[in-house]
């Protein structure tokens, strides 16, 4: 498995066949990749807008919702990179998946490794483009945080307030800070900031639970937010 120094990338498989959906992730989550998986056409859209993947793996015949109509959509949100999976071998639907703004299209049968290899080909083109110019400090809300110094403020009119965290849960708090309207679950984040340990996922809550009463100590409430048996977000869309 490769090591990622950041948090691993979010593949979102959206396969009807369970037998394929499954030989896909396995193939992902060797190269280092978290998945989800959708089987039709409407949870994907569902669990693009909460879980916020970094790419779509996007086949075209769906049940509910096909596979263009996906597409449409996903481009209507914004530009998460999409590759479409078809049974039909016709340049035609390679041109319409290109022109519709599909990043790449692979065709049934394929070759798992090659799906895999064209993901990671995608992932670096997208990921290194929106983060070349990336600052070391993230600013969510009245937080910034400081990635090359471990350093957090909480700032407002006329103050800055630095908190004093430790190292885990500064990378909590930094890892959904990436996406702070995603949802992450116990195991994400387990995998993310606690890589080592072998503690249980129940662990993350009592982390998760110091690092909001430090920030409710200044002014900031109910963050990072529970969602019921799912996991963590850091706060809500406004």
């Amino acid at each position: 498995m490769h090591a990622s120094p950041a948090l691993a990338a979010l593949v979102l498989i959206v396969e009807d066949e369970a037998e394929i959906a499954d030989i896909l992730a396995a193939y992902l989550e060797r190269e280092g990749l978290r998945t989800l998986r959708a089987a039709d056409g409407q949870i994907a859209l569902d669990m693009h807008r909460s879980m916020r993947p970094d790419l779509v793996l996007l086949d075209v015949q769906l049940p509910r919702l096909d596979g263009w109509s996906v597409l449409t959509q996903l481009r209507q949100r914004g530009e998460t990179p999409v590759i479409m999976l078809t049974a039909l071998d016709q340049d035609l639907d390679k041109l319409t998946a290109l022109r519709m703004g599909a990043d790449d299209y692979v065709v049934k049968p394929f070759n798992p490794a090659e799906v895999a290899a064209r993901v990671r080909a995608v992932l670096r083109r997208t990921l290194r483009s929106s983060r070349a110019d990336a600052p070391s400090a993230l600013r969510v809300g009245p937080l910034l945080i400081d990635t090359a110094t471990h350093a957090v403020h909480v700032e407002g009119d006329g103050y800055s307030h630095e908190l004093l965290l430790t190292l885990t849960e500064f990378k909590l708090l930094h890892c959904m800070a990436l996406a702070p309207s995603r949802i992450f679950s116990r195991s994400e984040l387990m995998h993310e900031c606690l890589p080592e340990s072998e503690a249980l996922e129940r662990t993350v809550d009592s982390h998760v639970s110091k690092l909001r009463r430090k920030l409710d100590e200044v002014g900031l409430t109910q963050i990072p937010a529970s969602v019921r048996g799912v996991g963590y977000r850091l706060m809500a869309d406004r």
